[in-house]
């Protein structure tokens, strides 16, 4: 049984819009990251997708190159999060503010 391109792209629409939408309203950068990382996925699901119904393997490559670089940026994010909430107490990103004294 084969899955239907529209389905991968129904999921993927679906992934990346809960992931804009957490950008946009979240306030928390723990969460923002998830988002973040939910949209990566999103997009990963889509390119599997378009591999799987193009018969081309090169999709697929591509995404073990993505999935790789995502958990990369998470690493750093969340020791860039980490620093940030030991000198400010706070992981809210409207409470964040670099450029104060």
């Amino acid at each position: 049984m084969e899955v239907a391109l529209d389905w991968y792209l129904a999921l993927s629409a679906v992934m990346f819009t809960i992931g804009v939408l957490g950008v946009l309203i979240k306030r928390n950068a723990i969460v923002l990251l998830m988002c973040v990382e939910l949209m990566l996925n999103a997009v990963n699901v889509a390119l599997v997708g378009f591999s799987q119904t193009l018969a081309d393997p090169t999709g697929q490559m591509l995404v073990f190159f993505s999935i790789s670089v995502a958990a990369a940026e998470a690493a750093i994010g969340l020791a860039i999060i980490i620093a940030l909430f030991r000198n400010k107490r706070t992981v809210n990103i409207n409470d964040i503010n670099l450029f104060k004294h």
